[in-house]
């Protein structure tokens, strides 16, 4: 293999994508990982930076552009850390993750699972429920530059809601106007460290200040500015965090106006959330993807369903709905108090019991206390699952492990140590959570492989057989392809299944079916309900 030499121009074709979206040449034997570069170009790159393994490039000037490549619609794309996909189309950022989780699940999980459906959102703006401003010099309020902590000032970001570009620019000015010092990590001076900002449904927001003290100068006219830029703004709180660290939530806090909390709604259950709450950033996908989950336990009603990492209860009550009872098991004490006051709220706290301490170490424990479960479900932090939850599952011996994931290399790694201990993946799907980003959610079946072998070898004549259902005729990617061809909307499997249930056609269902038209499942807008009935029509389903 020839070595590539930094500041040299060559000539490659883009093959795919990396992990963080980057595109991937292969020039000389070497592979070349390449910014904003689109699947199937033909391009000059520039080498930036050689390793001694792979090397990185960007694009200088395009002999084949692909029909994917966008022009970038936001100014900072590039500067800030956020976005991965504006230079290319939702269609093929959809195609590299759904790859992306496919190459995990396989190559390093070694199941022969196919994953041909990722669930991509209807709407790829203002989505994030939750916004995390770092404060930097010079009273810059916006995101990490990628790979540093240098802060990009941001006057606004596609992905956050309308109001957190109207709260960020109250705080910069208030910044201005009273010269409230900014926090710096170097020397741990400073006072306004971050900028956190919740929103909900109903479209109010919850503002808290961290900070490197225990008070703001002028808090009553900072107040006083955001209530007037914000009409639908319920509280600002002040977050009180004085350690020389990184982290972002404060050990304390005070409530300088309106409520600490906001409520929200998830699956038809209803949620408090308070600033150091986890919830998920994109509610209508999260619906999406709890379906799944709910959909892969297969429960009946009657089974024991255990939640490791149960958070606040999202999942746990959505389980709870079909299973005869929940365990969930969260490390953080805020988190399981709101759990049960979450299940107290919604009707589910007969159903229900939360436990706090370490996931490991209880498991441990409900296995000692002869319990075992039907069904086990994990969404784990980045880094997955310990060796010794996997090997404490095992022996609790589910009938099926649920796996949803944030991180498709680590959930790779730890189904393969699943395998190990007969638990094969069965089936897996994609759900972008996050578009525009190179995040994406994974949800995986697993079943005891020991199932498999009581089997009965039966011949099926294919001659004899009716393969006209409406199911067989096609599959949602077709119906997503054919309506994507003929008018250009985007539609989602879940509108899909309801366009099909409006017709009669009942099939598995593979989402929370909403208890009243008010709920939180998104329903199917007229103009795709048209295009997807054609569709159906074309494909004579209906």
């Amino acid at each position: 293999m020839m070595t590539l030499e930094k500041n040299k121009i060559y000539r490659a074709r883009i093959e795919g994508y990396s992990s963080e979206g980057l595109g991937i040449a292969h020039i000389k034997g070497q592979v070349v990982f390449v910014h904003r570069a689109v699947r199937g170009e033909e391009c000059d790159i520039l080498v930036l930076k050689v390793l001694k393994n792979t090397a990185f490039g960007k694009v200088v000037s395009l002999e084949k552009p692909s029909v994917h490549r966008q022009e970038p619609d936001c100014p900072y794309y590039g500067k800030c850390g956020g976005c991965d996909f504006r230079h290319m189309d939702y269609e093929e950022e959809l195609w590299a993750k759904r790859q992306r989780v496919q190459d995990a699940i396989t190559r390093l999980g070694g199941a022969e699972v196919t994953v041909d459906t990722i669930h991509g959102a209807d709407a790829t703006e203002r989505y994030r429920n939750k916004v995390q401003f770092p404060v930097g010099d010079g009273s810059a309020i916006g995101f990490y530059q990628a790979r540093t902590h240098h802060v990009v000032d941001v006057e606004d970001c596609l992905l956050q809601p309308m109001d957190a570009a109207r709260i960020r620019q109250v705080v910069h000015g208030y910044l201005t106007t009273y010269a409230v010092p900014t926090y710096d990590e170097r020397t741990g001076k400073g006072l306004l460290r971050h900028l956190y900002i919740r929103t909900n449904r109903a479209g109010e927001s919850l503002c808290c200040l961290l900070v490197n003290g225990r008070k703001l100068p002028h808090e009553e006219e900072l107040v006083d500015a955001l209530r007037q830029a914000v009409p639908r703004l319920c509280g600002v709180v002040l977050g009180v965090n004085e350690k020389r660290n990184n982290v972002v939530l404060g050990d304390s806090y005070r409530t300088l106006w309106g409520k600490n909390y906001l409520e929200e709604t998830l699956c038809g259950h209803s949620f408090r959330l308070s600033v150091p709450s986890f919830f998920q950033i994109n509610r209508t996908q999260t619906e999406v993807l709890y379906g799944r989950a709910l959909d892969f336990a297969g429960l009946t009603g009657t089974e024991t369903v255990v939640d490791l990492y149960c958070g606040i209860g999202t999942i746990s009550l959505t389980m709870a709905e079909r299973a005869g009872q929940v365990i969930g098991v969260e490390v953080v004490p805020e988190a399981v108090a709101d759990a049960k006051e979450n299940a107290r709220r919604n009707g589910l706290a007969h159903k229900t019991r939360f436990e706090c301490g370490d996931a490991s170490q209880l498991a441990a424990q409900l296995e000692k206390e002869g319990i075992h479960p039907d069904v086990v479900v994990v969404d784990p932090p980045r880094k997955g699952l310990a060796p010794d939850v996997v090997d404490t599952i095992a022996r609790m011996a589910p009938r099926r492990v649920v796996y949803v994931s944030c991180d498709p290399a680590t959930m790779g790694r730890d189904v393969k140590r699943f395998a190990t201990l007969g638990y094969g993946a069965q089936r897996a799907e994609a759900v972008d959570l996050f578009p525009r980003t190179a995040h994406v959610e994974t949800v995986v079946q697993l079943s005891q492989l020991k199932e498999a072998e009581h089997h009965i070898d039966v011949d099926l004549n294919l001659d004899e057989m009716d393969l006209t259902s409406p199911e067989s005729k096609a599959t949602y990617s077709e119906i997503q392809d054919y309506v994507k061809e003929h008018s250009g909307l985007q539609v989602s499997h879940l509108y899909i299944a309801q366009v099909k249930r409006k017709n009669g056609i009942i099939e598995r269902v593979n989402y929370n079916l909403p208890k009243s038209e008010n709920s939180g499942v998104p329903q199917c807008p007229p103009e795709k309900e048209a295009a997807i009935t054609e569709a159906l029509k074309y494909f004579g389903i209906i």
